[in-house]
Formats: C-alpha cells, structure tokens, sequence
C-alpha cells in the first residue's frame, strides 16, 4: 500500500504545560529529544517511509512548529483544532485530504521506518485500524514501565500512537470518540457506548482482542481492527519526565 497521508499531531492542551516548560519551552512538541525539536522526529520517520506520500503537521501555533521542521515538498504544516477529535473531524469534511490517513502525534519520538510498515501492511483493507501493544511484549524490554492499560481475555493492551482512516465513512467513529473525548476513562466509556454486552465482555475479560474489535465493527457498520505491533517501543511516548529520560536512553542504544 502506497500513497498514504499521515498526519502528525502536535497540538497543546489548553493551559500551561509543566512538563515543555521544564524543557525551557511552551509547546511539547519543541520539547528536544535526541538534539533535535521532538516533533521532527516522527516527522522524519514518515518522510522516510515508502508507504507515506504526503505529511500534514497540525498545531495551533502552526509557524513555530515549521520553523524546526525539514524542507520537503510533501510536508506542509497547518492549524489544528482545539481537540484530537475536533481535528479529525475537520479532516474528514476537507476535500482536499487524499486518504487513506495514518495518524500518528509528535510525542512518537521513537517511530521509525519498520513500525511503520509493520503497522502499514497490517492495517490494509480495515476502515479504522488501532495500533496496540501487548502488556507482557513490553515489560519484557522495558520492565520497570507503567502504562494505562486495557485488560480482555488473553492479554492486556495499550495504544501505541498510530491510527488509520481508511476514508470520509470513519466520521461516524469519530463523532463518538468526541462525545467522550474529555472523559479520563474514556477507554470504558467508548466501551459503554457501544452497549452494555461489550462493556460488560471486556469488564468482565470475556472477550479477546479481536472479538471486542469485531463487536464493535458491526456496531458502527466500519471493520475496525487492532494492530498488535511486532516492536513494543511503539507504545513508548514522551509525556512526562521518566519518560523523556527514558526516550533519551533508548535512542543513545539505537545509535
């Protein structure tokens, strides 16, 4: 598959942001990690990529997060709405959008070619695909890491920053996703929306991965299907300071 879209989010909560200030900025995106803007990381990961045809930065402060980003005529940079959600629904209303879409954030400081075509070839044919990574894949490499984490049977998951829209039809998804974007449980909310069979099968882990993404595939009319990633680093973000330091060790044992 080729000729995919990705777009990177690099928008700031509403507020102050200790975490970027700490850093001697405002915007986490800027955030330096590996001696560079965090966000050029990803970027140049999905530049390098032979899946991706064209790059779309969305922020708010769209003119500063350009101004440390490479020269590429497949990149452009643009404002963003003021949620993840908002932003992906303006996405789907612009017709100018060449789908499919992959989704990935500027906090993704370890994306790098091989998740992306692991994640890419995986994800062909589905409407909606979610990146995940399984609990015990990353406590094997990373032992001492602390995740939120969705328990069903037969393992335990966390996102891993990557998302594809296969096309305009995924609104419906994500006009639910913003119902209950602002929720901090929203993992079981969206769960609860789908019904109370659902909820109750993933409560209670009575169901697997894949059934959970197969209910609720019927439930919106859309194939919706979890990715497992082959390298669990892909659910490694930088969020917070532990995690900064984290990214900074990893990427010292890479190079």
């Amino acid at each position: 598959m080729t000729g995919w879209t990705a777009l990177v989010l690099a928008g700031s909560r509403p507020g102050t942001d200790a975490f970027a200030q700490s850093h001697g900025t405002d915007l986490k995106a800027l955030i330096r990690v590996g001696g560079e803007a965090m966000v050029r990381r990803p970027v140049a990961a999905l530049l390098g990529s032979s899946r991706i045809a064209a790059v779309r930065v969305l922020a708010q402060q769209p003119d500063r997060i350009a101004a440390v980003l490479p020269a590429d005529p497949r990149l452009t940079v643009a404002h963003s709405g003021a949620t993840i959600a908002a932003t992906l629904d303006a996405i789907c209303n612009d017709p100018t959008v060449k789908w499919p879409v992959l989704v990935t954030t500027a906090d993704h400081a370890l994306l790098d070619a091989a998740m992306i075509d692991d994640y890419s070839t995986k994800a062909e044919g589905a409407d909606i695909a979610i990146a995940v990574v399984e609990r015990s894949a990353l406590l094997a490499r990373l032992p001492a890491s602390r995740r939120t984490w969705i328990k069903l049977k037969g393992g335990a998951y966390s996102g891993a920053n990557l998302f594809l829209l296969a096309s305009p039809n995924v609104a419906t998804a994500i006009a639910l996703w913003r119902s209950v974007e602002q929720d901090r449980k929203k993992g079981m909310r969206l769960l609860l929306a789908m019904g109370p069979t659902l909820f109750l099968g993933a409560v209670l882990r009575l169901l697997t991965l894949d059934q959970a993404a197969r209910r609720i595939s019927r439930k919106l009319g859309l194939e919706i299907r979890a990715i497992v990633m082959a390298n669990p680093l892909a659910a490694v973000d930088v969020d917070k300071p532990e995690d900064h330091a984290l990214v900074e060790t990893l990427l010292k044992e890479r190079a």
